[in-house]
């Protein structure tokens, strides 16, 4: 089972014979991949679904960024987002002109802890930025009650879960690779305040295009790793994927220059290739879901039973993006279970602004300022619990993990 079944958090964990079929035939119809009516379909279901206007953009960040973009941030405004986070979000801030200013999380559920969010507020703060990590919902009525009382907006982060409802003045959504649901990427914005999405909706008309080469890449992406995916312990997975990295086939998920702490000020619309993409999982989203409720019932059951920690906000209930554990020696760990193909860096491992290669003092952050979110970085050790990781694999994981553990 083990060796033509990796078990990991991000070989394409969306993409089975369905996504790859789906994709194959947008591949032979390139003159639907700029513009089609997928855009507009998926545009629908989202706001049928959150009962708010919406407007899409080429990913998650650039969402973010025509959120901000949208609400007129002005130099030195400043946006509060919690420290155990992704550099895209703190970039996208910078992009618009604006500070990131960190807040310590809560160790219960890897979210924005109150107080030190209201110790963060200052005269120049225009929103909190709220991030349900990993699936685990934030306190958002906490969050609410504090912008009502300083008078600023709450945005709210679901790059990693597609929930229910939104509480927030403004959300947006990702529809990256190992998000809710995949296009290969993709975002959204949802706004509630017409004048905001009037600003939006002009965003949106002068989105540039992304070229086609660009969305040809994107395309490779779920046909290469569904290829390279079950040969990866044979080494012939992971000299395909090598080849197709060299060759520029693939499209990095956070590049060299985002990784130094920069961003182009640009938005991009989403291709109709992509969005179709996101409009088929979308189909599959109750079944996906359900998927992820079952792993997280299961890991937590196992968690219990073994005495493995993990946060206590978390429930059997939740449709986690990945189940966390605070492990002591989580890197060894990962070395040990890396020899018995299983892949559990997930880049959200040993450092406070992922992925660890980020750099930080781009971002003004001072190491030591956020004690909890830097402690928890380290003992993280991650579950997948994605679309294609079967109950039998989380079985394995589960036993060899209680193994080495």
């Amino acid at each position: 089972m083990s060796l033509l079944s990796p078990i990991h958090h991000t070989f394409a964990p969306h993409v089975d014979w369905q996504y790859v079929c789906r994709t194959l035939a947008i591949v032979c119809a390139p003159w639907r991949w700029q513009r089609g009516p997928a855009q507009e379909q998926l545009k629908k279901v989202i706001k049928e679904r959150f009962h708010a206007d919406v407007f899409l953009f080429s990913c998650g960040r650039e969402a973010l960024l025509a959120i901000l973009k949208a609400i007129a941030l002005k130099k030195k405004d400043e946006i509060i987002l919690q420290s155990y986070t992704c550099i895209v979000v703190p970039n996208a801030i910078k992009a618009a002109n604006g500070v990131p200013v960190f807040a310590d999380i809560d160790e219960d559920t890897l979210n924005l802890n109150l107080d030190s969010t209201e110790a963060a507020i200052t005269n120049l703060t225009r929103a909190i930025l709220c991030q349900h990590t990993f699936g685990i919902p934030s306190d958002t009525n906490a969050l609410l009650a504090l912008c009502s009382q300083y008078d600023i907006m709450l945005i709210e982060d679901c790059a990693h879960v597609l929930p229910d409802s939104i509480e927030a003045d403004l959300a947006f959504l990702s529809f990256g690779r190992d998000k809710a649901i995949s296009g290969i990427t993709g975002g959204a914005v949802i706004v509630r305040s017409p004048q905001i999405a009037e600003k939006l909706k002009k965003l949106e008309e002068h989105a540039h295009r992304l070229s086609s080469l660009h969305i040809f890449r994107l395309l490779c992406y779920p046909l290469v790793y569904f290829v390279a995916r079950p040969l990866y312990k044979l080494g012939i997975g992971k000299f395909l994927l090598k080849c197709a990295q060299l060759l520029g086939l693939l499209v990095p998920i956070v590049s060299r220059t985002e990784k130094a702490g920069a961003m182009e000020s640009v938005l991009h619309a989403l291709p109709n290739a992509c969005a179709k993409l996101a409009l088929f999982d979308w189909t599959r989203l109750h079944e996906k879901n359900e998927h992820r409720r079952r792993l997280t019932s299961l890991y937590l059951e196992e968690a219990k039973k073994n005495g493995w920690k993990y946060p206590s906000g978390i429930t059997q209930d939740m449709t986690l993006q990945k189940f966390p554990l605070f492990a002591r020696g989580a890197d060894e760990i990962r070395k040990k279970l890396k020899r018995q193909n299983i892949h559990l860096d997930d880049g959200w491992t040993g450092c406070v602004i992922c992925p660890s290669s980020s750099n930080l003092a781009s971002l003004n952050y001072v190491p030591g300022s956020d004690p909890k979110a830097e402690a928890a970085s380290e003992k993280i050790l991650s579950l997948p619990t994605h679309p294609t990781m079967t109950r039998k694999q989380a079985i394995h994981l589960i036993g060899t993990l209680a193994y080495i553990y």
